[in-house]
């Protein structure tokens, strides 16, 4: 069989932002396979780069304008021998700020949104005829319907089974860039996650901007909720571990309580943002949950399995937020406790309702709330990981680690592990018994993998 890798042309993808993001960009690199690109890790001598863009963080756009600067050298290093490298550049930032985008940077040749890169091979037939392409409409078609079968994602995958969000969180750009809720329907999901099993899936994540918002309809006609979908995918052999992200409060139903009591294959973990802990802003933040109704619902799903443990979000100095707003919040923290936790300082994103808000929180008392806050949350995390000392999980090993010999992996609870082991066992369920823990990851050692052998 030829050797074609000389004919291959090379594409560079950098991504930012939540997994969702990570499941688009492996996605556009199955839609550019036909054409010739193979990816690559690094942008020197690649024929595309395609910056992938959370509008998420502070200062979002100036990062991605900051990295354009930075890879424009290597465009400009090709077309200077007399190749040709398209610079796209993707996702929520590109769908919030596309035409602007394309007047500031010369250097960019195609703007496309989350929901229109299945429209790739057409918008790089346009690049290559030295046309520059902004595509940033929501089409009528989903471009789910479209989308080539997806490569190995290896034994932890993601599959996306709800995007959009109809929330309307005051501080969120998501409904403005990924647009109205939408559900696959239950047959295409199961059938991707059997493929993916059978392309070495031991663990799938079910993904969405609002996941347990999921109604999606199956081959009776019937809609099917989040909590039936994974009692069904939990029936495909090979599949292991099921876990899903990112949650709303408001839409945790009796059936995804069911679920996490009665799904043994569904990991003890759930990553469920609350933002605050106190009504006053939470109801400016248009989540439409109190403080208590969190608390209930924790109650509710640790009844129906004891070991769930949970990980949020919070936002500090939101405007208008006092000092007792965030004691409200970290009560709110002190009584549920969390594994783990994702913090940010309040910075206003365009075009959002929070942004024309008045009464803002000064810099440095948001710093100061913040520095408190996470402290709190790390003497958690340290409390939590070091009662898994002594414990056996089952880890599933994702990637080398740092040093020779060494393996990286997740606890079921998704506690980063580092383990002692032998590179046979990457992409394989592995009992581990923890031995050692810091705030931020655990490190472990293989049980009676090697007596398996001897007594064959």
């Amino acid at each position: 069989m030829p050797n074609n890798t000389d004919t291959q042309k090379k594409l560079y993808i950098k991504t930012w932002g939540c997994q969702m993001n990570v499941y688009d960009s492996s996605r556009m690199a199955d839609i550019l396979r036909p054409l010739g690109y193979a990816q690559v890790d690094e942008p020197d001598g690649a024929d595309m780069m395609i910056l992938n863009t959370c509008h998420i963080r502070e200062k979002a756009t100036d990062k991605v304008f900051s990295e354009i600067g930075r890879l424009k050298k290597h465009k400009d290093e090709k077309e200077a021998k007399g190749g040709k490298m398209l610079m796209a550049v993707a996702g929520c930032v590109a769908q919030a700020e596309g035409d602007f985008i394309l007047k500031r940077a010369p250097a960019i040749d195609m703007v496309f949104g989350p929901q229109t890169y299945h429209e790739l091979p057409e918008m790089v037939l346009k690049a290559n005829g030295n046309e520059r392409v902004v595509n940033t409409e929501f089409p009528s078609v989903t471009k789910f319907d479209t989308l080539p079968e997806e490569q190995n994602q290896g034994a932890a995958a993601f599959l996306s089974i709800q995007e959009g969000c109809d929330k309307f969180c005051t501080f969120c750009v998501v409904p403005y860039t990924r647009g109205a809720e939408y559900s696959r329907p239950v047959d295409k999901i199961v059938d991707e996650a059997k493929r993916l099993v059978d392309n070495g899936a031991k663990e799938i994540t079910l993904l969405g901007q609002n996941v347990n918002a999921y109604h999606g309809e199956s081959k009776d006609g019937k809609v099917r909720g989040l909590g039936q979908l994974i009692e069904e995918i939990s029936g495909i052999n090979g599949l292991q571990q099921i876990r899903y992200t990112t949650s709303h409060p408001r839409d945790v139903d009796q059936e995804l309580i069911n679920a996490h009591r009665d799904v043994e294959k569904l990991a003890p973990f759930l990553h469920l943002p609350v933002q605050s802990g106190s009504d006053k802003i939470l109801k400016v933040m248009n989540r439409k949950h109190t403080a208590d109704r969190y608390r209930e619902i924790i109650a509710e799903l640790r009844a129906a399995r004891s070991d769930l443990v949970f990980s949020s979000d919070f936002i500090v100095g939101f405007p208008g937020e006092t000092d007792q707003d965030h004691e409200d919040t970290m009560q709110l923290i002190r009584d549920v406790g969390f594994a783990s936790a994702y913090s940010f300082k309040y910075s206003a994103r365009p075009g959002t309702p929070a942004a024309n808000m008045t009464n803002l929180v000064r810099e440095d008392v948001k710093s100061a709330r913040l520095l408190e806050l996470q402290n709190l949350v790390t003497e958690q995390y340290l409390e939590f990981n070091q009662a898994s000392v002594g414990k056996t999980m089952s880890v599933l090993f994702e990637r080398k680690g740092r040093y020779e010999g060494q393996l990286q992996g997740r606890t079921p609870f998704y506690q980063a592990i580092n383990v002692p082991a032998n590179d046979r066992l990457l992409g394989e369920f592995v009992d581990v018994e923890i031995t050692e823990a810091t705030a931020n990851a655990l490190v472990g050692e293989v049980k009676i993998i090697e007596n398996i052998a001897k007594s064959a």
